[in-house]
């Protein structure tokens, strides 16, 4: 199919789209979805606020078509949403998408798994934090220990999805994790994502003190292990990544905060009601579902995203101030996916 070349204000291409299916989450981690905010009376949105399947499926074409080629499922957490393998299935035959993926916190993959690579899932990445139970419990507000996360890892990988794990790293909670956490993982063949702590939303308490910054972390590896960098594999990828010398195994590192990659973001998010968000920490999103059930055509839609894209010229990461911290209006993480 042909496809249109969009691109922002800055000359960014519009190459990813992160759908949230869900705002919902059976973990209340303290980084995401604290537990003194999102209480048992917290106000979720009702089912008919969510995008239908349908829905998603039309909007996702569109952005296909403007250039898209990579699709990433968020939450919430995703696999909450009920039958995503149908989603999925409806998503993964579209024409001129190369890369499908899932976000999750892997509790549901022993069951959804193969169901989800039989509809078309080529990757997950599923976040573990630590492999201290005790501590994994008191992060993800639930008491969850790691074994319902490492049964997920291992149903991932048997049922032939590409896995990576994700690791939020906050200074005082678990950075002396980092270790454990890089040895599990390579001796796994797991790529690990090393991830530092953001500001995203307004609920997380968060401090520029209790970041543990990329460089901090590779210093630390690179006294364990001998690391070769990758390079980056297309325009775009965040994460910094480089190989354990010796092996195929590689760790990366998402360092939004001490090291921006605002130049080269080529992500849009599309939020569980059907907002367009342009940024990670933007808290002004686009109405599209509205617009749709109201009778839009699919160029008027796109044409809408086109307008939205063409517009944006947000570059947070680059900008981060005490003052933008602390005035900026945000999205919270869980309502948009990370």
């Amino acid at each position: 199919m042909d496809k249109q070349i969009v691109k922002d204000k800055l000359n960014r291409p519009l190459r990813d789209l992160r759908i949230s299916v869900i705002d919902r989450c059976n973990f209340r981690c303290t980084y995401c979805m604290p537990a003194e905010i999102y209480g048992p009376d917290f106000a979720f949105l009702p089912k008919s606020e969510l995008l239908s399947y349908e829905e998603i499926e039309r909007i996702a074409r569109i952005f296909v078509g403007l250039g898209v080629e990579k699709l990433r499922l968020t939450g919430g957490e995703p696999l909450l949403r009920k039958d995503l393998p149908i989603l999925v299935e409806k998503l993964s035959v579209i024409d001129g998408l190369s890369d499908i993926a899932l976000t999750t916190n892997g509790v549901m993959l022993p069951k959804l798994a193969v169901p989800l690579k039989e509809a078309g899932l080529k990757r997950v990445n599923i976040s573990l934090d630590t492999l201290k139970d005790e501590l994994f419990g008191q992060i993800n507000g639930r008491g969850v220990a790691t074994k319902p996360v490492l049964k997920g890892i291992k149903a991932a990988q048997e049922a032939g999805l590409g896995v990576k794990i994700n690791m939020v790293v906050k200074k005082g909670l678990n950075d002396t994790e980092i270790l454990p956490m890089a040895e599990f993982c390579k001796n796994e063949g797991l790529e690990l994502r090393f991830i530092e702590y953001m500001d995203v939303g307004s609920t997380n308490g968060w401090k520029m003190d209790d970041v543990i910054t990329k460089k901090e972390i590779y210093e630390m590896l690179k006294g364990n292990y001998e690391l070769e960098h990758t390079g980056a594999a297309y325009f775009g990828e965040v994460a910094k990544r480089y190989r354990y010398k010796g092996t195929d195994v590689h760790v990366g590192f998402i360092s939004s905060v001490s090291e921006s990659f605002c130049s080269s973001c080529t992500r849009s998010r599309l939020s569980a009601n059907g907002q367009i968000f342009t940024c990670l920490f933007n808290g002004n999103g686009h109405d599209l579902r509205d617009f749709m059930r109201a009778g839009a055509s699919d160029e008027e839609i796109a044409q809408r995203v086109i307008g939205i894209w063409n517009g944006r010229s947000d570059r947070y990461s680059d900008e981060r101030t005490a003052e933008t911290i602390a005035n900026r209006k945000k999205i919270e993480m869980s309502y948009i996916g990370g």
